[in-house]
């Protein structure tokens, strides 16, 4: 039995898509770009403002399932320059602790609104017992 996750903490969808999907312990992610959910447009400043939004944004969905952004087990980053690299490690450090997500980072040619990030992943919520 799946579940739909839905906040106003975070942008809502901007296609047909939801913010994240839960089927029983395990959340799959979609994929956030760094729009401000008040406003749904694209935070202002470079590369590292546009990463701080991302990393918000996740763990406001993250929250809104029921557990934290250290709970994600997987994160894909998607770039659309891998010499942003450093940036992304030295940002992620501030949202997670060790043990740190699996991950893949990609270069891509292009991104929705034609920011320079997006970032979905999988979180799996910490059992109750």
């Amino acid at each position: 039995m799946k579940s739909i996750i839905s906040t106003d903490q975070a942008p809502s969808a901007i296609g047909t898509y939801s913010q994240a999907v839960k089927v029983n312990s395990t959340v799959y992610l979609s994929g956030q770009i760094p729009l401000v959910p008040e406003t749904m447009e694209v935070v202002t400043g470079g590369f590292s403002e546009q990463t701080e939004q991302v990393f918000q944004n996740l763990s406001a969905v993250c929250v809104a399932a029921g557990g934290d952004i250290n709970d994600m087990v997987k994160v894909n980053i998607f770039m659309t320059d891998l010499s942003n690299f450093a940036t992304v490690n030295e940002i992620m450090a501030k949202y997670f602790k060790k043990p740190y997500p699996a991950r893949a980072a990609i270069q891509i040619s292009k991104l929705p609104k034609d920011v320079d990030i997006e970032i979905d992943g999988i979180m799996e919520l910490p059992s109750l017992s």
